[in-house]
């Protein structure tokens, strides 16, 4: 099993959010058919918290072992090996938001950000570090959030692969420890219609020789390598989110003074804006800095959501593209005269639009290639349809275990 995989069927790629099978994409449009899922050994874990299992990631490959167009990890790996290619490195690594829910309803909550909202679930709290420490993840740090019952883990920065392995090895330890304590953690963009949502913020820095290209003596901390890195985020940024935020209530999620993002521009430590540079400073160094990604959440395939961001920000360095000024306000407190002034437009608000964008953004369709792309406009047009006979409510609720 570990050398030739097992059998799973073709037809994963177009399964959507709610288990239905969509045959609207024509490389996969019949129930026949075979592919091979081969675990990634090297990453092999034996289970904290569940004992007697044992976790690893694995591939999707052609019945015959060749490459399958819809394996999602590989379309990370080929874009590290470009970047690699042109002698650059990234590390990576995500906020991971969720709320904590009993049969009796949310856990206790509040104040923001305080020790009284961890001390109602201090058992899962410890119970959570110490299974994650023995699954083999880092942490930089695990507090009490914004919201009622909200918790944020940020998990430490790694290789963009690992990276994707290791969010879903949390996702999965976090799942089993909130179990072990009567506890559900949901991961949804929206926990309620009206509440705060659950953003999981990559973070991502690009590296030459070791060294990070981010910062620099450029205006507001950048170098000119991370500028134009940073502006070719900023440029593909509507279509990004539509891989970064995919699902129905995704884009709702994204709304103006929620620290979620609503329209798109970059600050300097602006929590408001969707790109966030976070610069380097005499206390912590120069491999600190980082691009924040906010508009990205637990709906979102980790693999494909770090490959586009690296394609788009590649992208930006070989055209030598150079960014707008900054922003330290929130633009959602602004005229729409004063918005058009500054070039800041909003964020595609319906998955709708986030498809018009993923289609009008070229280079990044061809991150996914044309099959995997066809394969998830299928499923989102899939998700629409299933969303569009329901009140908003509802599809908020169907959403909220799903991740």
């Amino acid at each position: 099993m570990a050398e030739k995989g097992v059998g799973v069927t073709s037809l994963f790629a177009v399964f959507d959010s709610h288990d239905g099978i969509t045959f609207a994409h024509e490389g996969l449009a019949t129930p026949s058919g075979d592919v091979r899922l081969v675990p990634v050994v090297e990453r092999l874990v034996r289970l904290r918290g569940q004992d007697g299992l044992a976790w690893a990631p694995g591939r999707q490959v052609a019945a015959d072992g060749s490459a399958w167009a819809y394996d999602q990890r590989s379309v990370l790996e080929r874009q590290v090996a470009e970047a690699a290619e042109r002698g650059l490195t990234f590390k990576a690594g995500w906020e991971l938001e969720f709320v904590l829910s009993s049969d009796d309803g949310p856990a206790p909550g509040g104040p923001a950000y305080s020790s009284t909202a961890l001390l109602s679930v201090d058992e899962f709290t410890v119970t959570l570090l110490r299974d994650l420490e023995a699954n083999g993840l880092g942490i930089g740090q695990f507090h009490a959030e914004y919201g009622q019952a909200q918790f944020e883990l940020s998990l430490l920065p790694s290789d963009p692969v690992s990276a994707a392995d290791d969010q879903l090895l949390a996702r999965q330890t976090i799942h089993a420890a909130a179990r072990a304590h009567g506890l559900r953690a949901g991961f949804a963009p929206l926990h309620t219609a009206e509440g705060v949502g659950n953003g999981w913020h990559l973070h991502v820095s690009a590296l030459r020789d070791g060294v990070n290209i981010l910062p620099g003596d450029g205006p507001h901390g950048l170098s000119e390598e991370g500028g134009a890195f940073l502006a070719g985020l900023l440029r593909d940024l509507p279509a990004i989110t539509s891989v970064t935020a995919p699902s129905v209530p995704s884009s709702a999620r994204l709304r103006p003074g929620y620290f979620s993002s609503a329209y798109a521009f970059w600050g300097v430590e602006n929590r408001e804006a969707p790109l966030r540079f976070v610069p380097a400073t005499p206390l912590l160094g120069d491999g600190h800095a980082n691009i924040e990604l906010k508009p990205s959440d637990a709906s979102a395939n980790p693999y494909l959501a770090l490959a586009v961001v690296i394609a788009s920000g590649l992208a930006g360095l070989k055209d030598g593209l150079v960014p707008p000024a900054p922003i330290a306000e929130d633009p959602g407190t602004w005229s729409e005269e004063r918005r058009a002034e500054h070039g800041v437009t909003r964020l595609p608000e319906t998955p709708r639009a986030q498809l018009d964008a993923l289609a009008a953004a070229e280079q990044v369709g061809a991150v996914l290639g044309p099959e995997l792309l066809g394969a998830f406009r299928a499923v989102r047009e899939a998700d629409l349809a299933w969303a569009a006979e329901r009140p908003f409510d509802a599809v908020v609720e169907a959403h909220r275990w799903k991740y």
